[in-house]
């Protein structure tokens, strides 16, 4: 019979995932809501300041 448990190779490396490749995805939503956040800071920075 053949056995379900999946084979391992000896040859295969795993490669540790590059940490900005996995943020790379996130900057089109991230990025458009921190420039929002800065201005509305920078807003209320010269509303204080007037």
């Amino acid at each position: 019979m053949s056995s379900t448990e999946p084979r391992h190779t000896h040859g295969a490396t795993n490669e540790p995932q590059d940490p900005i490749e996995a943020i790379v995805p996130a900057i089109p939503l991230v990025l458009p809501l921190v420039g929002g956040v800065l201005m509305f800071l920078l807003a209320f920075i010269a509303i204080y300041m007037a």
